[in-house]
């Protein structure tokens, strides 16, 4: 093992899959209430919500649309329509999960829904992770604090020795490292394609693959 991390959790959407399939199913709930809501305004504000990293994504978009009442509303949709079909996987995710399992135990901490599971076993890849912090299956979503308690307490390691590794600053990098995590940002998904100085300066690490991650973790 490394002598700086033993423990990596992923981020699930960005890292493994392509983040697309939520924000398409999102989409089509708002439209289901309003379906005269425009999909070009709704992926400007996506790429806006990418570049400032602030806020739940999946509020502003939806408030574009919908008032609050509604909003509930479309939240439960969007997920009922969600799915990661097997293209999403991200092309990287297999060899590099080779290589991280043999030098590190490997866990989910995401939110998403429980039939993530399935998902991941219908693509070969969840007998590569020990440790499972999921929301839809929790109750709790990130950046709350107690998705990062649970994934520690499962994990039994120091959190100095465990990393995230996620596409949101503030909703996975940022949090975990409040609980003493290290925080690598993956520049792809929901992050920015041009991050600003001031973003980086908040990181451990930032990587654009999975199979740049080794080398990344080896520096921590």
């Amino acid at each position: 093992m490394s002598s700086h991390v033993d423990v990596v959790f992923l981020d699930v959407g960005g890292p493994l899959y392509g983040d697309r399939p939520y924000y398409e199913a999102l989409l089509a709930a708002i439209r289901e209430i309003r379906p005269d809501a425009d999909e070009a305004a709704f992926w400007a504000e996506f790429e806006a919500c990418r570049a400032d990293q602030r806020g739940p994504f999946t509020r502003r978009l939806s408030l574009l649309f919908v008032d609050e009442d509604d909003y509930p509303k479309v939240v439960e949709r969007g997920r009922e329509l969600w799915a990661y079909p097997p293209e999403s996987l991200q092309p990287d995710v297999h060899t590099a999960l080779v290589a991280l399992a043999a030098e590190y135990r490997l866990g989910v901490l995401a939110n998403q829904e429980p039939w993530i599971r399935d998902t991941m076993a219908r693509d070969g890849i969840d007998g590569f992770f020990e440790v499972w912090a999921v929301s839809g299956e929790l109750g709790v979503e990130k950046p709350d604090p107690g998705i990062f308690e649970h994934a520690l307490s499962e994990a039994g390691a120091p959190a100095a020795r465990c990393a995230m590794v996620g596409d949101r600053l503030y909703n996975d990098v940022l949090a975990a490292k409040r609980h003493g995590m290290r925080g690598v940002w993956m520049l792809r998904g929901e992050a920015p394609p041009a991050p600003t100085e001031e973003q980086l300066a908040r990181v451990d690490a930032t990587v654009h693959t999975l199979d740049e991650l080794p080398a990344a973790l080896d520096r921590l």
